[in-house]
């Protein structure tokens, strides 16, 4: 593997990784929400997981393709990732605001990408996919926080 594709697996594996957690905390979210606005967030939280769960595919699959190999196991997750577990929330805004974040710092991760994938079209192609819907989720939860 060139030095290119390693640094660009090395960086992949850190968005899996930080994409495990963000699943992690979404079920945390959906099974812990409570409060007046928990039939619309506990379905939301369902809806953002389930989508998580496709990405986190997308991107193993991406590094299996460029050579790489994906991280697997939670310890490695945990050692990997950037992004940091949620635990006990139960309040909605609370909540929205664990969301918030992430995509934040998942919205990072993916211009880094992006800017070291030049040339890799199937790496763009996959990350600009990921920064549109990440910028589209930042909006809609600003929004819902007013």
């Amino acid at each position: 593997m060139n030095t290119k594709n390693q640094k660009l697996t090395e960086k992949l594996n850190q968005l899996l990784a930080d994409y495990q957690i963000y699943y992690q905390n979404l079920r945390g979210l959906h099974w812990n929400v409570k409060g007046p606005q928990f039939f619309m967030l506990h379905g939301k939280y369902e809806e953002l997981y389930n989508e998580a769960a496709e990405v986190i595919d997308e991107i193993a699959e991406r590094i299996l393709m460029v050579g790489g190999q994906p991280l697997h196991t939670f310890e490695d997750y945990l050692k990997t990732a950037q992004l940091k577990v949620v635990a006990g929330v139960s309040d909605g805004k609370q909540g929205v605001e664990v969301v918030l974040d992430n995509s934040r710092s998942l919205l990072e991760r993916f211009n880094e990408i992006l800017e070291l994938a030049d040339g890799d079209e199937g790496t763009s192609a996959l990350v600009s996919d990921l920064i549109g819907a990440a910028e589209k989720r930042i909006w809609m939860l600003s929004a819902y926080l007013g």
